[in-house]
């Protein structure tokens, strides 16, 4: 009872550590063109002794029969591989054209330049009000995310609401999304490359939004989109300015630590809070 007590508990961390898949011990080169399969010839038929149709010979065996002819299938051809520049050129023409939150997805989900999407289940675009004047920016699905297909709606994301709901706000009073749309195997960190190939978008989406304050849950999203190279311990705190080309006049910016952080360590709440209620102030000036 001891031992599958432990195996219970064994399964439970990987599934909240997001580790949902069972890998190869051998790594796979996805990329590579597959072999064409070799195809074996098939014996000669032995010609049939010349007699009358339907006749078995004297030994009583039936005249042999032709096979059909086996007609070899060709391997389907690999995905194109996208070059970086070529993927951050392609998001851009395409959030560029975009006028809407609708037409965004639809380009979203036609992107081909970020290989996270062929292995996530779903495309995570946002979720709430969508003039909402306070937006939500996280870094990445996780597996509930990813399995639902909304932004935050894992452990993380039931924190991120109570977090609302202590400053008075609900899900749909705000705006909920991510930097990418797909969710990197395993939890992981985004690389560069996936990032950059994502940003155009991630821009847009804020430009359609057009929210009052923008907050940005966790390092890799307040690094990236402040554009600093200072970890979240130093951005949180204090209000900084989100600036893009196509913004009338810079977004006030607000780093929190991520829920998924807090989860992992509940003493950091504390800071959280002030910066809740530092929020919640900014957005009540900001309403009047």
């Amino acid at each position: 009872m001891v031992q599958e007590n432990n195996a219970t508990e064994l399964l439970r961390w990987y599934v909240e550590s997001g580790i949902d898949e069972a890998l190869e011990e051998q790594p796979v080169n996805r990329f590579k063109a597959p072999e064409p399969a070799i195809q074996k010839p098939s014996p000669l038929p032995t010609a049939p002794v010349s007699q009358p149709e339907g006749v078995a010979d004297a030994g009583g065996t039936p005249p042999a029969i032709m096979p059909p002819p086996v007609t070899p299938t060709a391997p389907r051809p690999p995905k194109e591989l996208v070059s970086r520049n070529e993927a951050m050129k392609s998001a851009r023409d395409a959030a560029k054209a975009a006028d809407s939150l609708e037409a965004l997805r639809e380009a979203m989900a036609n992107f081909e330049g970020c290989p996270l999407k062929q292995t996530a289940k779903s495309l995570v675009f946002g979720d709430g009000a969508t003039s909402a004047n306070l937006m939500f920016i996280g870094e990445a699905p996780g597996a509930e995310e990813d399995r639902q297909g909304l932004p935050f709606v894992g452990p993380a994301g039931q924190l991120l609401d109570r977090m609302l709901a202590a400053i008075s706000l609900q899900r749909s009073d705000v705006y909920i999304t991510n930097m990418l749309p797909w969710r990197p195997p395993g939890n992981r960190t985004p690389t560069d490359s996936e990032i950059a190939a994502c940003m155009p978008f991630i821009e847009r989406h804020i430009e359609l939004v057009s929210p009052k304050i923008l907050i940005l849950v966790g390092g890799t999203a307040a690094k990236t989109l402040l554009n600093t190279t200072q970890g979240i311990m130093r951005t949180r705190g204090k209000w900084l300015d989100y600036n893009r080309e196509g913004l009338a006049t810079p977004i006030p910016a607000r780093a929190i630590l991520h829920p998924d952080y807090l989860l992992r360590s509940p003493a950091q709440k504390r800071e959280t809070w002030m910066d809740l209620l530092e929020i919640q102030q900014r957005l009540n000036d900001t309403n009047q």
